[in-house]
């Protein structure tokens, strides 16, 4: 239940608090919890993608299987001459079929490659999975943020009024001097232009949120707290580098250079032409078989440079391999330490802000009573307002960390949904 803006210091003080901890609810179209958003986003244009890239390197892998196709052809000699060979009665039909055999496991080295192709695909389509994952996770917390971020600045806005109206009235009493009025009222505009920056900037990550999952209607609200993860006490997963996206798409990739090296060097490698057809003499009204067996010499073209740039690029790819090891390992241990840290500065953040919320309540109370000059108060209020937003950031830094870890991992975060 929300508390009006115009009410006691106390109600003012708790109702800024619960907006620290539960995002305020638009009356339309909320976003779905992320765990049910992350599940009804599989048709977003970035996961269709990487699906088509897998059907397209099936689709390839299914094409290396194919053996060549055999070719028919009719040849006629003999004919339309002139003496015995004019017209046709002395024509030689020849009707043939000529077949080439892949030789030095061509066919077997194609269909690896293709294979390994699917491989790459895969590993990639499960990597944009992550990354989509957790870039749904990053303008999820956003957008909660950012309606958190409105409604701290509604109630500093409503502490900023409550000020000024106490202002006004020790004016009146004449324990104050105008100028208090004065800058008062200017705590209250300057609140204000927060409250227009803070909605800008609310709308802006909502309509990012819808943007990424292609909503037809767009998100105005969340309907379950993410930020509230943040609060948990939880211990961290180890990450093993070798099963982290990057490395296995290096991997992956690696793999499949190593079985285009192999197509190279079955290309080389002669095929062989076999011919078989039926020969029709006229002129002896006879049928006679023919056949044939063609072999290209290979003198000029023995595919050496094409084998020598594909060696080149394995050993470019195993050092990428080495690259996205060494990348993992330094992103978990990093990530990790964030995380470490992130537990840490929640609690402190937590703390902070109870010692900010508390400080100002006092002081109000000193300046009603006359003992505090409204300088005082309106620090302590800067106080709690920079407090507050420190709280939100620490708990967004520490879902940010958490997410990061998941994704080296290569799942969802908070919760890989089935």
């Amino acid at each position: 239940m929300k508390f009006p803006y115009r009410r006691p210091l106390g109600a003012v003080l708790l109702g800024a608090s619960i907006g620290v901890l539960v995002p305020t609810l638009a009356l339309a179209d909320p976003a779905p919890a992320y765990s049910d958003l992350l599940r009804q986003a599989e048709k977003s244009p970035r996961l269709m993608e990487a699906q088509a890239g897998i059907g397209q390197a099936e689709g390839l892998a299914r094409q290396s299987r194919a053996w060549s196709n055999p070719n028919v052809s009719v040849n006629v000699e003999n004919f339309g001459g002139s003496g015995a060979y004019s017209g046709n009665r002395n024509a030689e039909t020849t009707t043939s079929i000529e077949q080439t055999i892949e030789l030095g496991g061509k066919r077997d080295a194609r269909i690896k490659a293709g294979q390994a192709g699917v491989d790459v695909s895969r590993v990639k389509a499960n990597q944009t999975k992550v990354d989509f994952a957790f870039d749904l996770a990053q303008a999820y917390a956003d957008a909660e943020a950012a309606d958190i971020r409105l409604q701290l600045a509604k109630d500093a806005l409503a502490l900023a009024e409550d000020d000024a109206r106490v202002a006004k009235a020790l004016v009146t009493a004449g324990k104050e001097a105008d100028l208090r009025v004065v800058q008062a009222r200017s705590a209250v505009e300057a609140a204000r232009a927060d409250v227009e920056e803070a909605q800008a900037v609310r709308s802006s990550a909502f309509a990012r949120l819808t943007a990424m999952v292609d909503s037809p209607i767009p998100f105005t609200s969340i309907s379950e707290s993410l930020l509230a993860h943040a609060d948990r006490g939880e211990p961290i997963l180890p990450a093993d580098p070798l099963n982290s996206p990057a490395y296995l798409v290096a991997q992956a990739e690696r793999n499949e250079v190593a079985r285009r090296v192999r197509v190279e060097q079955t290309r080389s490698a002669p095929d062989v032409t076999v011919s078989l057809g039926v020969r029709r003499l006229a002129g002896d009204d006879a049928n006679a078989l023919v056949g044939g067996v063609s072999l290209p010499f290979p003198v000029f073209d023995r595919n050496r440079g094409n084998i020598s740039s594909v060696q080149s690029e394995l050993q470019a790819a195993d050092q990428r391999v080495n690259i996205a090891r060494l990348d993992a390992q330094a992103d978990i241990q990093s990530a990790t330490g964030r995380l470490q840290a992130a537990f840490t500065r929640v609690k402190a953040a937590h703390d902070s802000e109870q010692t900010a919320q508390e400080a100002y309540r006092l002081t109000r109370v000193g300046y009603e009573a006359g003992k505090l000059p409204l300088s005082e108060v309106l620090t302590a209020r800067r106080a709690l307002t920079e407090a507050r937003n420190q709280t939100l950031k620490a708990r967004q830094d520490r879902l940010g960390a958490e997410a990061e870890l998941a994704r080296l991992r290569g799942v969802t975060p908070f919760g890989d949904p089935s």
